[in-house]
């Protein structure tokens, strides 16, 4: 019951925390996102350096993801710096290459490798997020802010992750197949459609109350497109864990484990959101 009641109050205070600055302004969401990216990453080269040999500069990692997330959503909203920020997010690579020689480390390859790869696996998901919300004029010198698409994929990705879970604990016992029990022995076939019926329900919920938005079959898609890339985003995170033969990625959220633990699904949902806003 104690468990219980910190994993409801986690929950609630990261609920309310993620819907209030996505809603609140532009300024309020990317400086929630670009923080929760660069704690992502030190969080990241954390779990790197402890269980996979690395010893990733941790500190300059995660202040280059951070300025990656600016230097998108300063180019969303059409400012004329955006350019110099991305330069500087190229000088932290060159930096983080290029102290390597300095370091003495035995394995810098490694080091390299996990400090690239970690910024195309969380610090990019977090700096596409604009490009679903912000419609910028130059010309006119107007711009829109649409909250609802990225606060969507989360409640899509909320929705998926809660009525899986209970549709596999209550039909487990009927439909026993496994989806992927190498990676992830927990998690049924049965429990994703049930995730997946309940996630289009819910991506018609909003189509209703946002009639002027996505058309209905549109959101239909979004909804989809959120469930198999989350399931997905998911099953990767859980990968990673195994491989490294632990069970969460931090204690940060007292109950729900880690931040890569929290934010696995959408680390591979928001670039295929964004791919699929493209093509509509």
């Amino acid at each position: 019951m104690k468990n219980l009641i910190t994993r409801t109050l986690t929950g609630l205070i990261y609920v309310l925390l993620l819907a209030g600055c996505t809603i609140y302004s532009p300024i309020t969401a990317f400086f929630f996102y670009g923080i929760v990216a660069a704690a992502t990453l030190y969080e990241f080269g954390t779990v790197m350096n402890q269980h996979a040999g690395a010893s990733m500069p941790r500190a300059i990692n995660s202040l280059a993801g951070f300025i990656l997330v600016a230097a998108i959503w300063l180019f969303c909203i059409g400012s004329i710096t955006a350019p110099r920020v991305m330069g500087v997010w190229a000088f932290l690579l060159m930096y983080i290459m290029v102290s390597e020689l300095y370091r003495g480390s035995q394995d810098s390859i490694r080091n390299w490798s996990l400090a690239l790869a970690s910024q195309l696996y969380v610090a990019l998901p977090f700096a596409l997020l604009p490009l679903l919300s912000i419609n910028t004029d130059i010309e006119a010198g107007q711009m829109a802010y649409t909250w609802i698409y990225p606060l969507a994929l989360f409640i899509f990705l909320w929705v998926n992750d809660t009525f899986a879970y209970l549709s596999g604990l209550t039909l487990h016992g009927i439909f026993p197949w496994k989806l992927f029990p190498s990676v992830s022995p927990k998690k049924t076939w049965v429990g994703s459609i049930g995730g997946c019926l309940f996630t289009l329900m819910a991506s018609v919920a909003i189509w209703c109350v946002q009639p002027g938005t996505l058309s209905f079959f549109q959101w239909m898609g979004f909804a989809a497109v959120v469930v198999v890339s989350g399931t997905f985003g998911d099953l990767v995170e859980s990968h990673i864990k195994r491989q490294l033969g632990i069970k969460d990625s931090s204690h940060i959220l007292p109950g729900h484990g880690g931040l890569l633990d929290r934010f696995d699904s959408s680390l591979l949902a928001i670039p295929a959101v964004t791919v699929y806003f493209i093509l509509i």
